[in-house]
């Protein structure tokens, strides 16, 4: 009986498209009628939703959550708008934590959380939204708890344990020393892969510039070669290597038709950003107003430009 199970379970995963290379060719137009989360999965999407929702609360109460609510509401906001122009077919809880990691997750069942160090490493508002497009397409794409299935597949002595409801709980005590079970945020290349094809198209649909998020990933990577431990060890799990930007790269060229204009800053963002850094400046006693030397940064033409446009429109960026 139990070599049957094996073989028929071993069968489902080698003819499973949720492991198969993606192969298709749907466009943002196709954003919400087509469905990536499809596959082998045994966890039932009211499931998944519960079983994030659990390990939300643990986050919760072992993160220390930014609760400004200018803040809190511009990026629940910027993560919402992506969200409607994405296939996720469940509700997202965003928030942000105040930790110097550039880091963002998300959680099965759509609890996303954005790092205050990832918000104020980022030079615009299109790359944030990038990121958080990316981390959006992976709950839409249901990868955590189809990596969840997998291991249990591999492991399938556990196969009562999952049916009984036990894994739950199961990742909630292995997660409570770090917050969240690491399974369920290290994704197979596959799975990455998608995530940066959804992403750019959810990124496309919600007006902003996808070449953004291929350039925040770039300068990711050399400043965590410049300075090691900068990004997050969840976050650079899977890095954008050559292959990735390179593949990204070629589908914003081939596959996303070019726009006259993109968002690519708002003044919201900028306002956002230094309300931020003065908060994270007030938590380690660094006072603003000290007589003592302060470095300043030399300002771009950009930002003179943002700092004298008082009506708060999007800066837009023309593709040449």
């Amino acid at each position: 009986m139990r070599q049957t199970l094996i073989a028929v379970m071993s069968t489902a995963l080698v003819l499973s498209p949720a492991f198969a290379k993606t192969k298709t060719k749907l466009g943002p137009d196709d954003i919400g009628e087509s469905d990536p989360g499809k596959g082998l999965n045994f966890y039932s999407l009211e499931r998944e939703i519960a079983l994030g929702k659990q390990m939300a609360a643990e986050v919760d109460r072992e993160a220390r959550l930014v609760d400004d609510p200018t803040i809190t509401e511009y990026v629940n906001r910027l993560g919402q708008n992506i969200v409607r122009n994405s296939d996720a077919k469940v509700p997202f809880t965003i928030k942000v934590i105040d930790s110097d990691d550039v880091n963002a997750f998300a959680l099965p069942g759509g609890f996303l959380y954005v790092n205050s160090g990832l918000i104020l490493k980022a030079d615009n508002e299109a790359e944030l939204a990038g990121v958080m497009a990316h981390e959006i397409a992976h709950v839409a794409a249901r990868h955590g708890t189809k990596q969840a299935t997998r291991g249990e597949l591999v492991n399938y002595a556990s196969i009562p344990l999952i049916m009984m409801g036990g894994w739950a709980g199961y990742a909630i005590q292995q997660a409570a020393s770090i917050a969240v079970p690491i399974g369920f945020l290290k994704f197979s290349r596959g799975m990455e892969t998608q995530a940066d094809h959804l992403g750019l198209q959810y990124m496309y649909k919600s007006g902003y510039d996808p070449v953004e998020f291929v350039d925040f990933f770039e300068k990711l990577s050399t400043l965590e070669k410049k300075k090691p431990g900068l990004v997050s060890k969840v976050f650079s799990s899977h890095p954008m290597t050559n292959d990735r930007i390179k593949a990204a790269q070629t589908e914003i060229q081939d596959e996303l038709q070019p726009r006259p204009e993109y968002v690519v800053d708002t003044s919201e963002f900028q306002a956002v950003k230094a309300r931020l850094e003065m908060i994270e400046n007030r938590r380690k006693g660094i006072d603003n107003n000290s007589s003592s030397p302060r470095l300043r940064h030399r300002e771009t033409s950009d930002q003179q430009q943002q700092q004298t446009d008082s009506d708060g429109r999007p800066t837009l960026k023309r593709r040449d």
